[in-house]
């Protein structure tokens, strides 16, 4: 398999058509070796338009929610970012190219070791993957420049919202299935909040331990 077709394949057949253009998000998702991150078994798919499964029941997202998520954050390069669902590393790394540094979060601590793993194979630096349920917030080093959930929640918590820097972005997906729409909040100053449906789509739920109790 050509590895590097597959990755203009996708950039190209999949990404640019998801309103994906800015040059900066393109050139990190040429650089960032997703076939890293891919169950050796799956590595064929790396670049399939797909949820590819990373084990214990979970998923990668597609690339092209992936890639639209990183547009959208606009992360910057003194950004302190906040993800919540490590999964496999991928999205992490694709953060921590643009970003000052990531701490990602994953309740599977297999998955987590796995993230580690692939995180360092593919020579990233600037991120820490701890173990804990954040479906709910991680107040860690907060307040956060950036945050980005990687699964679906049907309600946003307000913790996340009080996580967030005035500046700051926050991505999520929000909602149940069959509809649920990925949603950026930027915290405009200390008590204002804009919220921003950007497009539809279905996710795999984050998974918590914890009683979802939500405000907003």
């Amino acid at each position: 398999m050509d590895m590097e077709q597959a990755r203009f394949n996708m950039i190209e057949q999949q990404i640019r058509p998801w309103e994906v253009l800015d040059p900066e998000v393109l050139d990190i998702l040429a650089m960032v070796r997703r076939e890293v991150f891919v169950p050796e078994a799956l590595k064929a798919l790396a670049f399939a338009d797909l949820e590819l499964p990373i084990g214990n029941g979970q998923t990668m997202l597609s690339p092209k929610i992936e890639a639209r998520v990183l547009q959208e954050a606009g992360v910057r390069s003194t950004d302190i970012v906040l993800e919540v669902g490590s999964g496999s590393g991928y999205m992490a790394a694709l953060l921590a190219s643009k970003a000052e540094y990531v701490h990602t979060v994953e309740i599977d601590p297999v998955l987590a070791e796995t993230a580690r793993r692939n995180l360092r194979q593919a020579g990233v630096s600037n991120v820490s993957v701890e173990i804990g349920d954040a479906a709910l917030g991680w107040s860690g080093p907060s307040p956060y420049d950036v945050i980005v959930l990687s699964g679906s929640l049907p309600e946003l918590p307000d913790a996340f919202l009080q996580q967030l820097k005035p500046g700051g972005r926050l991505m999520a997906f929000i909602g149940t299935a069959p509809v649920m729409q990925a949603r950026l909040i930027i915290r405009s100053d200390d008590q204002a909040f804009n919220s921003i449906n950007l497009f539809e789509t279905v996710v795999p739920a984050l998974i918590t331990g914890k009683r979802q109790r939500f405000v907003f």
